[in-house]
């Protein structure tokens, strides 16, 4: 019974915290995909360099083994093979043998008063013969005239130069010379005669040259156990390179036959875990909100493993380096969508990761951080498009930059340089630009919204903006000046400037639908407030919240724009006809719900800072006089008013911060006014 109790409570445990154990889930679903993509072999203890000194300590060679030739020498040995590869022809005799009989024959039968003509071209024809006829085509046409080849003629073979074989033409000419005129018609009939009877033997051919290219050694030379390798200091030359790499090669052989794959993975397991909690704890410490949605971690963790699955693809792919990955995608896309922070933090982890399948991991994880960071400082203050062929410049000059540089450390001159390397990093770059389009697909995909997006959504010549100017210009007035409060006024405390903005310019858009209910509007003195009761007219006023949802959602605004319109009013009231029911009616029951707005609060600084914003400027053109004590007041007494009725209890905003949006809102609401500075007397 006690057992069953205990399971119950962890069920309940579990049920309770839900969203945290998925995000957990997600984790380690990350953390076994990236074990499954890594490289499970056994890992050599040391990190060498060509043209560094070895720092550890001497090396004596634990066991027996082969050293290795390197692949550009072995590519070499088949490129020699290939150059010299011989060709083999077949050389059939029994053809001529019939050509010569069946020119007698026709011959004796049509000139047999040429008796000993025919003698004489029917042996000058088996001498052709007998040397040997090949017909110009390839692959004897691409063949030098001094090229050997080989006979097959039976089990031998005999080589001979192709300049001893002749041609159709070659042949003729040698059996009709110095026989004086032929007879009319006999020309023709010793051409027809007169076929090639060495034929090209592919067959045979490919399988010497195969042959050849199978009994090229892997080895060269042998490494005896107990033979000091390299000492402590020593210079690591391409010698002393490619025994450390047979070494190396040979370890991870011996270690992977003797203990499988197990003791690796459980340490790749702890490896990649400790990377992904560190991210995790990142994220809890600094960024609780992006943990707290299931869905931005989830997109994070997405990248992640699709970088660390290109970077496999490129690593498997032969003639495609690592160099080839646009691994810069990452922070760039996290940078649009998030921050610079969790930008850099989710390029390093990844970066870190990445390097397990890397052939040289500190010279990797160096050039991609380096690359990372100028991505993401390049895109700091996303502004438009053109940014991002600026940012793929950048990012191609330091892949080229510290690519330089490492080669000259290990290297010592440009001699032995991998220019190629750097055509890898162009195309890199160049699918890097591929961010623009999956911005946008990731938008949708997930519901993001990113710098790009409200810089277009704060274009005032959009069709929605251009129809609230045109339908209610107060409104769409007020909006301007509520946005450059607002913006002004996020900035200083910490926040995204360009959402706040969007989120203003669109915050009245359900004003529009009946825009003369609204006194920045009425232009023409009547107010049809004045044949409505208190709640009507109430009533009326909270209606373009619901409106400007409405509208927002059939316009395809984002979410986070249409957060904005709910709750730039929060759940206070109407106060203007709220405050006129009660002194009309004292002694009736008053409703206070029919003058509350529905809600909600404001969840975030933006739209916190925007409820101040909007209710501060609306506030301010109902002031009589306009001097800094007047401004000072009533910036003082509507934003006070929102604490008391808690607005702000939902927002993850500070005392500190609304102190300094009072004194930001005071300065701006001067400057639009045209206060003079009081001097004293």
């Amino acid at each position: 019974m006690h057992i069953r109790t205990k399971i119950k409570d962890i069920i309940i445990l579990l049920s309770n915290k839900h969203v945290l154990v998925f995000r957990l889930i997600l984790f380690v679903f990350a953390i076994t995909v990236a074990v499954w993509i890594l490289p499970k072999d056994a890992k050599f203890a040391f990190e060498y360099e060509v043209g560094k000194p070895w720092l550890h300590e001497n090396l004596i060679a634990p066991f027996d083994f082969p050293i290795r030739k390197p692949k550009q020498e072995i590519d070499s040995e088949k490129k020699d093979i290939l150059k010299k590869k011989h060709f083999y022809f077949k050389v059939d005799t029994a053809l001529g043998d019939r050509k010569v009989k069946g020119f007698r024959e026709e011959t004796s039968r049509l000139f047999p008063g040429q008796k000993r003509l025919v003698d004489l071209l029917a042996n000058s024809l088996g001498e052709t013969y007998k040397q040997g006829i090949i017909l110009l085509k390839e692959p004897v046409l691409s063949l030098k005239f001094d090229k050997e080849i080989f006979l097959l003629k039976g089990n031998e073979a005999e080589p001979v130069l192709l300049e001893e074989l002749l041609t159709p033409q070659q042949a003729y000419d040698k059996v009709i010379m110095g026989k004086g005129s032929l007879p009319d018609g006999m020309g023709d009939l010793i051409s027809t005669y007169l076929v090639h009877n060495v034929f090209f033997d592919e067959v045979t051919t490919e399988k010497i040259i195969t042959e050849e290219l199978s009994e090229i050694s892997s080895f060269k030379g042998k490494i005896s156990a107990g033979i000091r390798i390299v000492s402590r200091g020593d210079m690591v030359d391409e010698n002393k390179f490619q025994i450390l790499e047979s070494l190396k090669s040979e370890f991870v052989l011996q270690q992977g036959s003797s203990q499988g794959k197990f003791l690796p993975v459980i340490g790749l397991v702890l490896l990649v875990g400790m990377a992904l909690m560190v991210l995790y704890l990142f994220l809890g410490l600094f960024r609780k909100d992006i943990l707290a949605d299931t869905k931005k971690v989830g997109f994070i963790l997405f990248q992640f493993l699709l970088t660390l699955i290109l970077t496999k693809i490129a690593v498997k792919l032969d003639g495609i380096t690592i160099y080839a990955v646009p691994f810069c995608l990452l922070p760039m896309i996290i940078r649009t969508f998030f921050d610079t922070r969790l930008a850099l933090f989710s390029h390093l982890v990844t970066s870190l990761v990445c390097a397990f399948l890397a052939p040289n991991g500190f010279e990797f994880i160096f050039i991609q951080v380096i690359a990372g960071i100028v991505a993401i400082f390049s895109i700091a203050k996303l502004q438009n498009r053109s940014q991002f062929f600026f940012s793929s410049f950048l990012i191609f000059t330091a892949y080229a930059s510290v690519y330089f540089g490492f080669s000259l450390i290990r290297l010592g001159g440009l001699k032995e340089m991998e220019w190629n390397n750097f055509y890898w990093f162009a195309l890199s770059v160049t699918l890097t630009l591929f961010a623009y389009p999956l911005i946008y697909l990731f938008q949708k995909i997930f519901g993001f919204i990113s710098d790009v997006s409200l810089l277009e959504l704060s274009d005032i010549n959009s069709s929605l903006l251009r129809e609230l100017s045109t339908k209610a210009p107060g409104t769409f007035q007020h909006s301007l000046q509520v946005a450059n409060l607002a913006e002004a006024a996020i900035s200083q405390i910490g926040g995204n400037p360009l959402l706040v903005r969007a989120g203003a310019l669109y915050h009245d858009i359900g004003k529009m639908e009946k825009p003369y209910y609204f006194i920045e509007n009425q232009i023409s003195g009547f107010n049809p407030h004045d044949e409505l009761s208190f709640e009507d007219s109430a009533a009326r006023i909270i209606e373009h919240v619901k409106k400007g949802i409405d509208l927002a959602k059939k316009e395809g605004l984002p979410d986070e724009i249409t957060d904005f319109i709910r709750t730039h009013h929060g759940t206070s009231l109407v106060q203007y006809f709220y405050q006129n029911y009660r002194k009309d009616f004292p002694l009736g029951t008053l409703d206070k719900q029919s003058f509350s707005y529905p809600g909600p609060k404001p969840f975030s600084k933006e739209t916190a800072v925007l409820m101040m914003a909007d209710s501060v400027e609306a506030a301010s053109r109902s002031l009589r006089a306009y001097n800094s004590e007047t401004i000072s007041m009533l910036v003082d007494k509507i934003i006070d008013g929102q604490i008391e009725q808690e607005q702000f209890s939902n927002a993850d905003i500070t005392f500190k911060n609304i102190v300094q949006i009072k004194r930001i809102f005071k300065r701006k609401l001067q400057n639009i006014y045209h206060v003079r500075v009081e001097y004293p007397d």
